[in-house]
């Protein structure tokens, strides 16, 4: 693989670790990143959630910055895909969801795809992995998560067809590692994955590390989690779905608590950036509301309350502490962002989608490098007998600027475009009734649909003989 380098060793000194306290040599920082699963801003506290205590998740914005333009995509799989690749769906195939351990034909193909730990490890950083992936079937390509970067692994498989053990991701998880696939009998799996990354970075602490933390929680089922410190235990009652969200979402905030606290009491004079966020929004019908208000959409929705994540970055010495923004990003910026934390080298030989954010988070720059953003991908793909596709040649997505955001449709038209400068909530469709500016914002809009392909990527499909598992 051959890169271009965005970032010398002495720029990250002068730029990014000259403040840390206690640094006297520049290092590469240790990288968290944290992935929270189908809970939008609704769920977290310095959010405006008035349902939902997250008092680590909290502590992270009021040291970090907070961002308030931070688009995902609508679901999991389109989402997960974006972020490790920095490329749009459209461009790399997962634009609707597909659950490979349970559906099989589609694959994240390592040959195909160059995720940001691949890039990592080669700027020497050690990197791991623990909770959700599911986008390879593990029986099949036991050493995945090695071959797309990750030096070592601690996942759930997602549900194989044909394993019903596999199903579970909470209590009694089956979980895939370097040793195999296996139930975890009484175990919550959330607090193995947790462990495992601490484990994993206090053997390698002395090294830059990348550890990054798509947690299985709060994706349904919906589940009573292990006590919080001096709780009761409450399992075995009868409890309602919001109650049940509701502590999930406390014990996420908890496994939260207790990794950047290990990090960051154990990283020696290196310094520790800690990434937030979530992969959308809250599942519908399950949703709070924000400052007292409900928003309309949640999860699979390109509303914002679909796709706009609560995003934030801590980093004391690089990232100024209690501050917010209003710069536009999307998931594509991630990749680029990461590689310039390490110093590392953006590959030659891909598209990136993504701009790096490192003059948002070093405030020198208010708005960022992004003229717009863009979300797109919800409900199951399918298979058409030559491989996996979306379920529409053109799937349907938004894009945004930092006053209007527009709607298109399958059929590569406008549908709809809101000054969310005056509608957050997305209720007045400004087509019939264009200002100049909203005319002018519609137009960009267009050109930039227009330039993109008339038909999606597709994943890799590989054809093979039936295996035991398979069920048509």
């Amino acid at each position: 693989m051959r890169y271009r380098s965005r970032f010398t060793w002495g720029l990250l000194l002068c730029c990014c670790l000259s403040s840390t306290v206690g640094a006297d040599t520049a290092q590469p920082p240790h990288i968290v990143l944290i992935l929270v699963d189908d809970l939008g801003k609704d769920g977290i506290g310095c959010y405006g959630s008035a349902d939902f205590r997250t008092p680590h998740i909290d502590a992270l914005a009021a040291r970090g910055m907070k961002f308030h333009r931070a688009w995902s995509m609508p679901q999991c799989t389109p989402t997960r895909a974006t972020l490790l690749t920095g490329q749009y769906p459209w461009r790399t195939g997962w634009v609707n969801h597909w659950d490979v351990p349970r559906w099989g034909r589609a694959y994240f193909d390592p040959q195909r795809y160059t995720t940001f730990a691949e890039v990592l490890r080669q700027a020497s950083y050690r990197t791991v992995i623990a909770g959700k992936w599911q986008i390879n079937d593990f029986r099949v390509m036991p050493d995945a998560l090695d071959r797309h970067g990750f030096d070592d692994w601690c996942v759930w498989t997602g549900y194989e067809t044909g394993n019903p053990p596999s199903g579970k991701r909470y209590w009694d998880p089956y979980i895939h590692t370097r040793e195999g696939s296996r139930t975890y009998t009484d175990r919550f799996g959330p607090d193995i994955y947790c462990d495992f990354l601490i484990d994993f970075f206090a053997r390698h602490r002395d090294e830059p590390t990348l550890l990054y933390f798509p947690l299985a929680l709060t994706h349904g089922p919906l589940v009573d989690p292990p006590p919080l410190p001096g709780e009761t235990n409450h399992r075995g009652r009868k409890l309602s779905g919001r109650e049940r969200l509701r502590r999930m979402a406390e014990y996420m905030d908890h496994l939260v608590g207790r990794l950047v606290a290990a990090v960051e009491e154990d990283s020696s004079e290196r310094q520790a950036v800690i990434i937030f966020t979530t992969d959308n929004g809250t599942e519908r019908g399950l949703m709070g509301t924000i400052h007292g208000q409900p928003r309309p959409g949640g999860k699979g929705s390109l509303y914002e309350a679909g796709i706009c994540q609560p995003f934030i970055v801590k980093a004391p010495g690089l990232v100024p502490e209690g501050t917010e923004t209003d710069a536009l990003t999307d998931f594509t910026d991630l990749f680029s962002t990461m590689v310039d934390l390490a110093g590392g080298e953006l590959p030659e030989n891909i598209t990136l989608d993504g701009h790096s954010l490192l003059p948002v988070l070093r405030g020198e720059s208010k708005d960022g490098p992004r003229e717009w953003i863009l979300a797109m991908g919800y409900g199951p793909a399918r298979f058409d007998g030559e491989g996996v596709r979306g379920r529409d040649d053109f799937t349907d997505r938004a894009l945004r600027d930092r006053r209007y955001k527009t709607w298109v449709d399958t059929q590569r038209r406008v549908s709809a475009l809101y000054d969310l400068t005056q509608d957050p909530a997305e209720e007045h469709n400004l087509l019939g009734n264009l200002s100049p500016e909203a005319a002018s914002a519609l137009e960009f809009f267009q050109e930039l649909v227009d330039n993109m392909p008339a038909q999606d990527a597709r994943p890799s499909y590989r054809p093979r003989d039936p295996l035991p598992w398979d069920r048509e």
